[in-house]
Order: C-alpha cells, then sequence, then structure tokens
C-alpha cells in the first residue's frame, strides 16, 4: 500500500526540514570530533571522557574555588562553548593506526583550522599536534591530538582561546596540564 502525503503533510514536512538545517547550520561550533571515538574505545583498557557544553562550563565554573589559578581558569570558561576531552589508554602498542591519526585530523582541516604545532614520528606513536580555528583574525578554537604508545588524548576546545590560556585551564575541568613555553607559568 503506497501512502501518499497530503499537502499540508509535505508542507510542515519540508519547512521542519528547512528549520532543521538551518540549526545545524547556525551551529558554527562542532561539538566534539567523533568519527572514531567508538572504534577507539573498544580497543582501549581504560577511557576518560570529559564533555562540557556551555550550560555545563557554567555549572562546573561554581565548583572552582577563589584561588588565583581557578578564578582565572574560571574567568576563561565563560567565554567558551564546549571543552572535550578524550584519554584513551591501551594494555599495549599498536592499539591505534596512523589512519586513526589521519582520520581524527582530518575532522580539523578546513579554511579556517590552522597547525599550530605538529610533531610526527615515523611510526604515528609519539606525535603531538596542535591545531587553531582562526576566525576573522582570532582564535575560536583548539584542538590537541598528542599519541604516545599506549595512550592517545584528545582535547578539544570550542570557543575563544589564547595558547597561554591552557596553563590557567590546565589540571581543571579534565584538561591536561600542559606547556606552553613559558617556564615560569607552567603547571606540573
Amino acid at each position: 500500500m503506497t501512502r501518499k502525503f497530503s499537502i499540508p503533510a509535505c508542507f510542515f514536512f519540508g519547512v521542519a526540514t528547512l528549520a532543521a538545517s538551518a540549526a545545524v547550520a547556525q551551529d558554527k561550533q562542532p561539538r566534539f570530533p567523533v568519527a572514531i571515538e567508538k572504534k577507539l574505545a573498544a580497543r582501549a583498557t581504560n577511557v576518560d571522557e570529559v564533555t562540557l557544553d556551555k550550560k555545563m562550563l557554567e555549572f562546573a565554573g561554581q565548583f572552582l574555588s577563589s584561588k588565583p589559578k581557578d578564578a582565572q581558569a574560571k574567568q576563561l570558561i565563560q567565554k567558551l562553548n564546549g571543552v572535550y576531552v578524550r584519554e584513551y589508554e591501551f594494555d599495549k602498542p599498536d592499539q591505534y593506526s596512523a589512519e586513526d591519526l589521519d582520520s581524527l585530523r582530518k575532522q580539523v582541516r578546513g579554511s579556517e583550522w590552522s597547525p599550530m604545532v605538529r610533531e610526527h614520528s615515523v611510526k604515528g606513536k609519539g606525535d603531538t599536534d596542535v591545531y587553531v580555528k582562526l576566525v576573522n583574525g582570532e582564535v575560536q578554537g583548539m584542538f590537541v591530538l598528542d599519541a604516545e604508545p599506549k595512550e592517545l588524548d584528545v582535547v578539544y576546545i570550542s570557543g575563544p582561546i589564547r595558547p597561554q590560556d591552557l596553563n590557567a585551564l590546565g589540571g581543571n575541568l579534565g584538561i591536561p596540564n600542559v606547556k606552553t613555553g613559558d617556564p615560569s607559568k607552567e603547571t606540573k
């Protein structure tokens, strides 16, 4: 039996589809790149996930103390759209491939994304990549990929952030401590 849609039903279906498409197009800050996330999690012995959208960042900010480092982190997260962290630990090397890493990197390639740091080993087991999303000359996102023989870490920060701001966020909200070149400001 063939079902026929009346003109009003088709019209409303079309309007709903266009509205959904417009909403997706307006979401300029994508959620965490997840193309191979399930595949990596299936191979890992331990997976740590932090997923904080704008609302969750506001909520998490309430738990930061008034200490100077926490106050600085709180001020920074108020501007962000999201923080997404994935840490995959493996019981032995070679649980992810160079193709897996390339698949992650492809998600941040495009006219707005630029590589800032690229450190690649021959076998892809000691790679570090840092990409920044530049919109009108302002950093509006950062993607960090760190691949070690038995660990793979991915951090995606959506929203305005500077590389030196990572010192303030390191150790908070699941963001690992990072070194940005200024030894006096590095966190251990």
